[in-house]
C-alpha cells in the first residue's frame, strides 16, 4: 500500500487529475486505460459515476499499481469511509467538509476540500485539508490563483473547471500543485463514442503542457 506522501508525490506530477463523469459503470477501465497511456495516472471517478463505488473498487484492484484511483463529488462522512474501503487513494469533495479530515488521514488518504474564496481556502487549510480545490475556476483564471497564493504561498490549490490544454501550464506556473480536468480531457462525446485512442491522445498533451511548465527555466 502506497503511503500518504507517496500518493501526494504522484498526484503533484505531472499533476494531471482527470475527473471522470462516467455516463455507465463498463466505461470506467476502458476509459482509465486510456488516460494511463497517455500519461494521466491520477483518476478521480466522481460520484455521480453509476455504481461508482463498485468502479472504484474494480479499477483499484486491478490498476491499483499503474494508477491512483480517487473518488470524486463526495458530500458526506459515509461516502467518504465506503470510497476508501472501496480502495480510493485520495478523497475529493467541491464543497469544504472538515468531518473528512480525520477520516482519509486515519486511513493514510489525502483530502481535497473544495474553496472559492481565499477565506475557505484558508480555513479548508486550518482543517487539515492536503488540497484545496478551488471550484468552480471556469472565469477565474491563473491570475486568480497567483493573487490567492502571494499572500497565502502555503496552499496546495487544485483548481477545476475551465482547465484546458492551453492553460494548464498557465495554471501550474501560476503556482498550482495540480490540476483536475473534467469535460476537456474526458468530454461526454468522447464516452459516449468509446473513443479511447483520442482521450490517450488528449492525456497526452495534458502531460506534454505539464511537464514542460515544471521545467526550471534556462
Amino acid at each position: 500500500m502506497r503511503t500518504k506522501s507517496e500518493i501526494i508525490a504522484l498526484l503533484t506530477n505531472p499533476g494531471i487529475i482527470a475527473v471522470v463523469r462516467a455516463q455507465k459503470r463498463e466505461q470506467v477501465l476502458p476509459l482509465s486505460e486510456a488516460l494511463i497511456a497517455g500519461g494521466v495516472i491520477a483518476i478521480e471517478i466522481t460520484m455521480t459515476t453509476p455504481n461508482a463505488l463498485d468502479a472504484i473498487a474494480e479499477a483499484s484492484r486491478k490498476l491499483g499499481d499503474r494508477a491512483l484511483i480517487g473518488v470524486g463529488t463526495v458530500l458526506d462522512v459515509e461516502t467518504c469511509r465506503s470510497a476508501i474501503a472501496a480502495g480510493a487513494e485520495f478523497v475529493v469533495s467541491p464543497v469544504c467538509r472538515p468531518e473528512f479530515v480525520p477520516i482519509a488521514s486515519a486511513a493514510q488518504r489525502p483530502v481535497m476540500l473544495g474553496a472559492y474564496t481565499p477565506t475557505e481556502a484558508q480555513r479548508a487549510h486550518e482543517a487539515g485539508a492536503d488540497f484545496i480545490k478551488i471550484f468552480p475556476a471556469d472565469g477565474l483564471g491563473p491570475g486568480y490563483i497567483r493573487a490567492i497564493r502571494a499572500p497565502l504561498p502555503h496552499l496546495r490549490i487544485v483548481p477545476t473547471g475551465g482547465v484546458d490544454a492551453g492553460n494548464v501550464a498557465d495554471f501550474l506556473n501560476a503556482g498550482c500543485a495540480a490540476v483536475g480536468v473534467g469535460s476537456s480531457l474526458v468530454s461526454a462525446k468522447l464516452l459516449q463514442e468509446g473513443n479511447w485512442a483520442e482521450l490517450t491522445r488528449r492525456a497526452g498533451e495534458f502531460v506534454k503542457a505539464a511537464r514542460a511548465a515544471r521545467l526550471p527555466c534556462s
